[in-house]
């Protein structure tokens, strides 16, 4: 069968042959790969940045944001059966620590876990997968069109839930109130997928969502987040240490830009008792200078809390088909149209060079 692959440390992809996989153990499912998301990581990988081939093994196969239908089961399987529509989770867990020995890789203590096209194992760019089930999520047939947005949806799942339990420890009123979010004011920053995912989910848990980012109001991502009742802030008009002053305090802020600097000058934006999540990894090594005394009279005396939050386990994939169909429901096609170019297998080396200006999420398509 056909994959993509990448020699880690090196620029550039190829096509490569794999044997086909096959169920080895009862409780194993074969996936047919239907289509498989592209974003920042992979860019990063097929780039010459972090990657890490399997044991034993000189290339490593990209993808983890997967999507397809179910081809085979084990004897002892019962979440999913053929012709089910699925995804697989990405990380794996060292078999060592707590965590991971609870199916919580997400949380690994010893840094010894591995990821799906990332981090020693195979991923998903090809047409065939394999994997146990304890790591797949069963997606309901009428999401097919926009079920390869699980894996980066649950990635939003987790910091959200993180950022909610965080205040329910900390504040009264949200360990008392069923929906903490509802009428609150959130700011979600780079509207990526991630960041407009995030706004969805905001928006469904009735948030206040606004989205900042740097390009004209007229193009696809703050078109899109105003389908869904968000309002975009252009930080070219409202600069980051402005936002407060300009648009108001916001009780939640979520970014998923990966720009340090950006990250940073918002934590003028929070409010008191806010809480602030980071999904966004910044690249490069650029130095970066903030007023160090300043910030931290701000945590203390406000009450605030800062917090980062990666990768996500099972039961956020879960969460994420759970939203994605009521977001379904409430918006229609509107969701499925964060998927805005589509590539067959043999195009993915050309992609990496560039980056369609009005994309938002890019995916190969397998079948």
């Amino acid at each position: 069968m056909k994959a993509i692959a990448i020699v880690p440390g090196t620029a550039g992809s190829r096509v490569v042959e794999r044997p086909e996989p096959s169920i080895a153990t009862q409780d194993e499912i074969k996936v047919r790969m239907i289509r498989v998301g592209i974003c920042g990581t992979d860019r990063e990988e097929v780039s010459g940045g972090r990657a890490q081939t399997p044991d034993g093994q000189t290339e490593l196969v990209i993808g983890h944001e997967m999507f397809g239908q179910v081809a085979d089961v084990g004897s002892s399987v019962t979440r999913v059966k053929p012709g089910d529509y699925a995804v697989f989770t990405v990380r794996r867990g060292c078999g060592e620590c707590a965590c991971c020995m609870m199916n919580r890789a997400d949380m690994c203590q010893t840094g010894k876990y591995r990821e799906r096209g990332i981090r020693g194992l195979d991923g998903y760019q090809t047409e065939y997968a394999v994997d146990q089930e304890q790591y797949v999520v069963r997606v309901p047939a009428e999401l097919e069109p926009a079920g390869v947005l699980l894996e980066p949806l649950s990635v939003v799942e987790k910091a959200i839930d993180e950022a909610l339990r965080v205040q329910i420890v900390r504040c009264p009123d949200a360990a008392t109130t069923p929906d903490w979010f509802c009428g609150r004011r959130c700011l979600v920053a780079g509207l990526g997928p991630v960041g407009l995912l995030a706004a969805m989910v905001l928006r469904l848990r009735g948030g206040e969502v606004y989205g900042l980012d740097v390009v004209d109001a007229s193009t696809a991502r703050p078109k899109w987040l105003d389908g869904i009742g968000g309002c975009y802030i252009d930080g070219r008009e409202v600069p980051a240490d402005q936002v407060e002053k300009k648009i108001g305090a916001m009780d939640l802020i979520l970014d998923a830009s990966g720009i340090a600097e950006l990250e940073f000058n918002l934590l003028d934006a929070l409010a008191l008792n806010g809480v602030y999540v980071l999904t966004g990894i910044p690249g490069g090594d650029w130095p970066l200078q903030i007023p160090g005394a300043e910030l931290v009279r701000q945590l203390v005396l406000d009450n605030q809390c800062m917090l980062g939050s990666v990768n996500a386990a099972r039961g956020h994939f879960q969460m994420a088909a759970d939203d994605l169909a009521h977001a379904h429901l409430v918006w229609g096609h509107q969701i499925a149209g964060l998927i805005t170019h589509r590539y067959s297998w043999n195009q993915f080396a050309g992609l990496m060079d560039q980056h369609q200006p009005d994309a938002i999420k890019e995916v190969i398509e397998w079948a």
